[in-house]
């Protein structure tokens, strides 16, 4: 179990994560929040990168600076900016990490070969990585954040800039690997822990606002989200005094689903909620800036 207990992280008077407690054993975790809600800080803590102001993280019911190199190897991490070396191949570069991590050569190779067919690049694998498409990149992120077999897999913003396909490959992934271990992901891309996670953990201004699995969440926005239709000339008014999730031109008109407390006109009928209305729920003022 990986246990975190008020964990908190100040720069001068500026408080990233603030107070964040909660317990995570093997599954899927997805943590969403807006850009700038303190995820990367949090997920940076949790691998040991950056020293909490305040707290503790425990791992096993240890204190993972304890434990020290033998939380580094119970641990694999994806950063979102994924550094490699262009030059290299895709089985250099990976055979080079392994050295790095002290596998032996022969474990290296077998690894590696595991590796590839599990992300698919095993017939890309001789190829430089500068003629990799960014979802090739990503999937060998993968493959290097595994080469030790870890027990918690840390995921930041893992999808960003991929095409559907590969984001629903990615997703598939990162499914097949959470039954043995703790898997991290954090987006701010609801569809990818919609259908993945077996937890949501829900960031706002660096605390953690809610937890649950995806049917706590959507009880959390119910009553709350609703639909309707109306003229085409009061559409643009309407979404300029409510959070609209989504638009659309029929027959009859321009069918608007609005998130709000209250119900936005007379005729708007309650409608049962998806994860990205709990999203636009909550962030709400986010959305209102982009």
């Amino acid at each position: 179990m990986l246990e975190l207990t008020e964990v908190t992280k100040k720069y001068g008077h500026k408080t990233a994560v603030n107070g964040i407690s909660c317990s995570l054993n093997k599954g899927v975790y997805g943590l969403l929040g807006a850009n700038g809600s303190g995820k990367t800080t949090l997920l940076r803590m949790i691998c040991g990168i950056m020293k909490v102001s305040a707290g503790e993280i425990r791992y096993g019911g240890n204190h993972i600076k304890e434990l020290g190199a033998g939380y580094r190897q119970v641990l694999g991490y994806l950063p979102q900016n994924f550094g490699y070396y262009p030059e290299f191949t895709a089985r250099r570069f990976l055979l080079y990490l392994a050295a790095l991590k002290a596998l032996p050569r022969n474990e290296a190779e077998a690894k590696a070969d595991e590796l590839f067919e599990l992300v698919g690049l095993t017939q890309d694998q001789n190829r430089k990585i500068k003629t990799f498409s960014g979802g090739m990149v990503r999937r060998l992120g993968i493959a290097q954040a595994l080469l030790n077999d870890p027990e918690i897999l840390i995921l930041d913003e893992p999808t960003v800039g991929l095409d559907p396909k590969e984001r629903i490959r990615f997703r598939n992934i990162i499914s097949s690997l959470s039954k043995k271990r703790i898997i991290i992901l954090s987006t701010h891309i609801v569809s990818d822990v919609e259908y993945i996670a077996d937890e949501i953990l829900l960031m706002k201004g660096g605390r953690l606002l809610a937890s649950g699995d995806i049917a706590k969440m959507l009880s959390m926005a119910r009553g709350k989200v609703w639909e309707c239709c109306v003229k085409p000339e009061e559409a643009e008014n309407y979404q300029a005094l409510y959070h609209v999730s989504n638009l659309r031109n029929t027959e009859d008109g321009v069918r608007l689903r609005i998130v709000s407390d209250t119900r936005p006109m007379e005729n708007a009928q309650p409608v049962d909620p998806d994860l990205e209305d709990v999203y636009l729920y909550y962030f709400r003022e986010e959305a209102a800036n982009v």
